[in-house]
């Protein structure tokens, strides 16, 4: 590879980042599973924010390196919301508190206020969400025909928004830089509903399944505070945009779905995922 790379840092479902030019930059270098065309959105749904004001890396340019793509961003110091959250469980229970420090979760309810409260033409967000997520859940194996249909049905029935929408908006997205929120990651951005963004990172603290190597106390922790986070989430986020989480409950089941189609949880927690979609539409009948 070039001389201008550096050690890796980072490694997602879909690339790999590596540091770049003198640790101001860092290259994001895509996996197998994208394409060029995926690079491409990536790189204009991320400078179109950036242009826009939004705490967001700044990207560069795309490159190629040994037949691999990437892009080059601004790197950005700092830990994701994820690394934060494990931190801090951690170090709770090393030190017996039964409380945990939420103001992370406060700032991703922020970020994610900033980004939502912005709209856009169909020529600088042209993916549109709700179509977007209907080829999600159709391409999923975890559910039958009947069950895609019913969830795609609730899909339909949910009135549409034109706001921008980062499109998986979970923890390790979401990097804590100096007591702000920067937000990374945009392939998946759209025009649509907040809601979805909001049920993504409920899902993901709902339903999250901790890694192994997390030590036993600090999961029963986590485990015991799950709901107060997303409690805490939500009404911050209502407290600056007037949505509440009446609004958005309806979209978990679809939302819950599509991450049936993401490489990046891992198999026990689609299972429960997909034991949960199963459970509440059975509710629904």
């Amino acid at each position: 590879m070039s001389m201008k790379i550096g050690r890796k840092i980072g490694e997602g479902a879909n690339a790999e980042v590596f540091e770049w030019e003198n640790d101001v930059k860092v290259v994001k270098l895509a996996k197998s599973n994208i394409n060029e065309t995926d690079l491409q959105r990536e790189f204009t749904n991320n400078l179109t924010m950036w242009s826009l004001g939004l705490p967001v890396p700044q990207p560069y340019e795309l490159v190629e390196l040994d037949h691999r793509l990437g892009i080059v961003y601004e790197r950005i110091y700092g830990k994701t919301l994820r690394e934060r959250f494990f931190e801090h469980l951690i170090q709770a229970t090393n030190t017996n508190l039964t409380t945990f420090d939420l103001n992370d979760v406060q700032l991703s309810a922020h970020i994610l206020g900033k980004v939502h409260n912005n709209s856009l033409s169909h020529n600088e967000i042209p993916s549109q969400q709700r179509e977007f997520l209907k080829k999600q859940i159709l391409s999923i194996d975890y559910l039958t025909k009947d069950e895609k249909k019913d969830v795609l049905d609730i899909l339909n029935g949910l009135p549409q928004k034109n706001k921008i929408c980062h499109g998986d908006a979970n923890p390790n997205n979401i990097i804590i830089r100096n007591e702000e929120a920067v937000l990374i990651d945009w392939m998946n951005a759209t025009n649509g509903n907040p809601e979805a963004d909001l049920a993504e990172f409920i899902i993901m603290i709902r339903y999250a399944v901790l890694p192994a190597n997390i030590p036993t106390s600090a999961v029963e922790l986590f485990d015991f505070i799950r709901e107060k986070i997303i409690k805490e989430f939500m009404e911050e986020y209502t407290r600056l945009t007037g949505t509440t989480y009446e609004e958005v409950d309806p979209w978990i089941i679809p939302i819950a779905a599509r991450k049936l189609s993401s490489d990046g949880i891992v198999e026990d927690e689609k299972q429960i995922l997909r034991n949960e979609i199963k459970r509440k539409l059975r509710m629904r009948k």
